[in-house]
């Protein structure tokens, strides 16, 4: 895809990922509209890329979420990519994840990109095609004591994605699941928790090709290669695709 024009709704891109991704997009000629919570934190974003529209907004809230791609349509006319980046973290052993706490967690990390592909599938169809990438985890292809209220909202994201990509393929559009790694930014700082949960592995080499751990960048480069590719999956290693218990 060639970026030069073309409209992107990146969400939860107030830091890190997102904010990667949104700047390498507008690099590209992107046009990019900044979706996050936190306003002052996109306003400052915006003033940085030309051409880029900040729309706050929480993306636990379907009315919200709904209301923003419409923002964006009316703003910009047309959505060829959105790159479904929010998320929030849990680490807390199965036994004791607290419902409410999980609800809160699906909300924002399934149901959230599921209202924002649901609001872009239209459109896009009519013009006759885009790219939905959907930000899953690595820990998503394991199983590690601690970590699967987390893992688990980003698995049944990886399904609605995968499946919805064979749904939406005749109409030309093309969803993308990008698994990171370790990454270094302020989500373990936002990540919810209980004091006796399993520490995140630890990010460096532990003699299985385990790598350091990946930059904010590194990933927004992944991001911006399976838009271009439109493959299915994006790995950000190849450590990643081997089977983990």
């Amino acid at each position: 895809m060639d970026f030069k024009d073309k409209v992107a709704v990146v969400t939860g891109a107030s830091y890190g990922i997102g904010a990667e991704a949104a700047k390498l997009l507008a690099r590209a000629g992107a046009k990019v509209a900044l979706a996050a919570r936190t306003e002052s934190k996109l306003n400052s974003l915006s003033k940085e890329l030309p051409g880029s529209l900040a729309v706050p907004v929480d993306m636990t809230d379907e009315k919200a979420v709904r209301k923003m791609i419409e923002k964006v349509l009316a703003h910009y006319g047309r959505i060829d990519i959105l790159v479904n980046n929010a998320g929030q973290g849990y680490d807390c052993p199965v036994e004791f994840i607290d419902a409410g706490k999980f609800r809160s967690l699906l909300e924002l990390n399934l149901v959230g990109p599921l209202v924002a592909m649901q609001s872009v599938i239209p459109s896009m169809r009519k013009q006759g095609g885009g790219a939905i990438v959907n930000i899953s985890s690595g820990l998503s292809l394991m199983h590690l004591q601690g970590m699967e209220a987390y893992a688990s909202t980003k698995r049944a994201l990886n399904g609605l994605t995968l499946t919805a990509r064979e749904e939406l393929a005749a109409d030309g559009i093309a969803l993308s699941v990008v698994y990171p790694y370790i990454t270094l930014t302020d989500f373990e700082q936002n990540t919810l928790k209980r004091a006796d949960c399993a520490a995140v592995p630890d990010a460096e080499d532990d003699g299985q090709g385990r790598p350091p751990a990946d930059s904010a960048e590194f990933v927004a480069e992944k991001i911006i290669e399976v838009i271009k590719s439109g493959a299915a999956e994006m790995h950000v290693h190849d450590w990643m695709k081997k089977p983990r218990g």
